[in-house]
């Protein structure tokens, strides 16, 4: 007899999550929360990539300025927050 949705199969297993399916609805196929590491990545290539785009034929270099202070405030943002993830609570 096949599963159907009603019939859970026997080889299925529950998924032990401390999260309400109710609240998060990803927590009933067993992903919920974030991946710090994945967004850090990902900050710093945004960072990167805004540095990068200094690089051009700019003749004022307003747009450097910005480029370049955003970019600090995003890295200074992603240092202070793994250096308070470092710290005992």
């Amino acid at each position: 007899m096949a599963a159907t949705d009603l019939d859970k199969a026997s080889t299925e297993r529950a998924v032990a999550t401390s999260v309400d399916p109710a609240e998060v609805p990803s927590a009933a196929w067993g992903w919920s929360g974030e991946s710090r590491k994945t967004f850090r990545i990902a900050g710093w290539v945004v960072v990167v990539a805004l540095l990068g785009m200094t690089i051009g034929n700019h003749q004022g270099h307003v747009e450097d300025i910005f480029l370049i202070s955003l970019a600090g405030l995003m890295a200074l943002i992603m240092i202070v927050d793994s250096l308070t993830q470092r710290m005992p609570k």
